[in-house]
């Protein structure tokens, strides 16, 4: 199968083509383009290649231009670094999106993606239905997400409500689910950590382990800790040691940078 690359990036065209050659090595990259002119050329006077990975934004505009140009002879996979295009990408021959760094098993997913569309000849009335469902996934995707803004507790006699901004942390404690206030109150939940986790903002919290998801206003000090762990000084304080494991501490540090 012959693919196309279309990116204005010459070390984006290296890290895509390395990848394609990690995922898929029967693949032939026949050729590249870094412009929306460029690619139109690539395309008027070459062979139709089978796929096309294609950056969005180009040195001479947006390569949804090239689908206004010339009608585009092969299914497409967009890249970019943003993702408010993904809507408009699946309004042309996209059968997915990558946002970049383009991840392996996010380019092995697309390229299986692009087998079972068109690998074995499908309809084109059994393609459009795939592609809907890949419109929807993304529209998902790229919508903001509702996360909880606030809870319910039971205090004494009266019910109170706090909002998520307030809490430093939520933890497990015999079997109960509690979190700590940023002013060190205490209240049960009758939620599970697994349950929290996909109800709050994961730019906010972090699940450092199977005892502690902490908001990231909470952290006020990062140790390296035995076996590559890390060990986190919280305010207000945790009765228990709060540790990041080896296998969390590089998502942990990626998420405490942004």
């Amino acid at each position: 199968m012959n693919v196309l690359i279309v990116e204005d990036e010459q070390l984006a065209v290296l890290k895509l083509t390395k990848l394609l050659a990690e995922v898929a090595p029967a693949l032939k990259v026949a050729g590249t383009a870094a412009s929306v002119t460029g690619t139109v050329s690539y395309l008027q006077n070459n062979p139709a290649p089978d796929l096309i990975f294609m950056d969005i934004e180009l040195a001479d505009g947006q390569s949804f231009e090239i689908f206004e140009r010339i009608s585009v002879p092969a299914p497409v996979i967009f890249t970019t670094s943003y993702d408010e295009y993904a809507i408009k990408a699946f309004k042309v021959n996209s059968i997915d999106y990558l946002l970049k760094p383009v991840k392996k098993q996010d380019l092995a997913a697309s390229l299986q993606k692009h087998g079972e569309l068109y690998g074995d000849k499908k309809t084109t009335a059994s393609s459009s239905i795939a592609i809907d469902s890949l419109i929807e996934q993304l529209r998902k995707q790229v919508q903001p997400a509702e996360y909880r803004l606030r809870f319910l507790v039971r205090h004494l006699s009266q019910w109170l409500p706090v909002n998520v901004s307030e809490i430093a942390f939520f933890y497990s404690e015999e079997g109960m689910t509690l979190f700590r206030t940023a002013n060190n109150q205490k209240f049960p939940l009758d939620y599970a950590l697994d349950e929290l986790e996909n109800m709050l903002d994961p730019k906010l919290f972090f699940r450092a382990n199977r005892q502690f998801l902490v908001n990231v206003s909470a952290v006020q000090q990062i140790h390296s800790y035995f076996n590559n762990k890390l060990k986190l000084t919280l305010r207000p304080a945790s009765d228990d040691e709060v540790l990041v494991s080896r296998e969390r501490a590089t998502d942990f540090k990626k998420w405490m940078g942004k």
